[in-house]
């Protein structure tokens, strides 16, 4: 893999010749992006184009030193990545919510199902995408529509989170990723490992994720099994994994955005084992 691009995001679809495709809406209007041979195509298919897609590169140059030579070698091996920005801060925090309890893979689903039925379907050059619902679409869903696509028991989450940010999406979207967090975990049942992943994937700042989440430590593991990583019990993994770090955010979103990166293009190949947790 070289120049890969990272599809941790759900909203990546893969087809049958390799292409990645995704749908994306910005404040200007719903983006159709697909990823082939020839590199990436983005397109507007609703609205306008005034705002565009943004995507983040990381550079392999900013791991630590510190870190396992085999995981540095491993990660370094993929080039320059680059991540698209989540430009909706409400599709960030839905992406999060979806995840909670679940396995990686179910969580893939749900939230696609979720899309589908309730957000906005649009064509596109690799075929039909959709888009999440919005905040406003989100409280106007009774019980029965959540428990059509499988998201009962993420219902009183969403309909909170959408019921504050309906009224605090503004001021929320000027924060920087660690006061963003820290804002979203004052939503019920929003705690920080959700909170840490919406701000993410909304900033491009994954110096303030979760760092001992079980992706990250399952990817670690994999590109790096004779390093004698803890135990999944042991709580030493995140104290060690930033530590290799230091005080270099950089750094430390490098190793962190990196290690996701390459279990995004691992997945196509192995049974995901994730699941992730409030």
């Amino acid at each position: 893999m070289n120049g890969a691009l990272t599809t941790d995001h759900p909203a990546w679809h893969a087809g049958d010749t390799g292409t990645l495709a995704r749908a994306v809406r910005t404040t200007s209007g719903i983006w159709a992006l697909a990823y082939d041979r020839e590199g990436l195509h983005v397109a507007c298919v609703q609205g306008t184009e005034d705002v565009k897609p943004a995507f983040l590169i990381t550079d392999p140059a900013h791991l630590p030193a510190a870190a396992p030579a085999a995981l540095r070698q491993g990660l370094t091996r993929l080039g320059a990545t680059q991540r698209l920005s989540n430009p909706w801060l409400w599709d960030a925090v839905t992406t999060a919510i979806l995840r909670q309890v679940v396995r990686a893979e179910q969580a893939r689903k749900l939230y696609r199902n979720w899309c589908s039925n309730y957000g906005t379907t649009v064509d596109a050059r690799h075929g039909a995408l959709a888009v999440a619902p919005t905040a406003g679409e989100v409280l106007a869903l009774d019980d029965e529509q959540f428990a059509i696509v499988g998201a009962k028991f993420h219902r009183t989450a969403l309909q909170a989170a959408a019921a504050l940010y309906e009224r605090h999406h503004t001021e929320w979207e000027q924060l920087d990723a660690g006061d963003l967090a820290a804002a979203l975990t004052r939503i019920p049942r929003i705690g920080p490992w959700t909170a840490a992943a919406a701000a993410a994937d909304f900033t491009g700042d994954f110096s303030i994720y979760p760092h001992d989440d079980l992706a990250v430590r399952t990817w670690a593991a994999q590109i790096a099994p004779d390093y004698p990583w803890p135990g999944k019990k042991d709580k030493a993994f995140g104290p060690m994994w930033t530590g290799w770090a230091g005080t270099d955010r950089t750094t430390l979103h490098t190793l962190t955005l990196s290690t996701l990166t390459w279990g995004s293009h691992a997945r196509a190949d192995l049974e995901d084992p994730c699941r992730t947790y409030r």
